[in-house]
């Protein structure tokens, strides 16, 4: 028998209380801060001085590398809430690896503009990288909805839900 309920309680009060994790408001950081530093790395491109450019790409990907390292740790927890060899556990497995592998590509991405000159456009190999982890980010985003919307980790039960859907009278 399966256990859905189990996916959806926090394995502790650090994940946020029942029905609202931490986890998905806190991936918004990494992710504004990885596609805006794209933007600039393309306008780096059309601009006669690229520096402010190049310079604040390079810290929005810091930002983003901080910000995905604190939202994989509540990530982490909400894992650990679902339980193993089940279809949501495993997709919970998968999500959390790309997101690894997207932050330790970030951070590589870092440490290699940090190495580089910061007066010129922001290199085609380096806005090739944040082209491909920004597609694998998309990919990870993509499971991470399968795990809310299609398993409902995390998400409250359907009596909790039908709550919000009942029509109530003020006579």
């Amino acid at each position: 028998m399966a256990e859905p309920g189990r996916g959806k309680d926090p394995v502790s009060v650090l994940a946020g209380p029942y029905g609202h994790p931490l986890h998905p408001i806190l991936v918004t950081v990494p992710i504004g801060a990885w596609v805006t530093s794209l933007v600039f790395d393309l306008a780096s491109q059309a601009v006669k001085e690229p520096r402010f450019l190049a310079e604040g790409s390079l810290w929005l990907i810091a930002i983003g590398v901080l910000g995905a390292l604190v939202a994989a740790m509540f990530g982490f927890l909400d894992l650990l809430a679902i339980k193993q060899g089940t279809p949501a556990f495993r997709t919970g497995l998968v999500h959390m690896s790309l997101n690894l592998a997207v932050t330790a590509a970030y951070a590589a991405a870092w440490a290699w503009r940090l190495a580089g000159d910061h007066l010129h456009a922001v290199g085609v190999g380096q806005i090739a990288l944040s082209v491909i982890s920004l597609a694998a980010l998309s990919a990870a985003g993509f499971l991470g909805g399968k795990l809310a919307f299609l398993y409902g980790v995390r998400v409250a039960d359907e009596a909790t839900q039908a709550r919000g859907f009942t029509v109530t009278h003020n006579e």
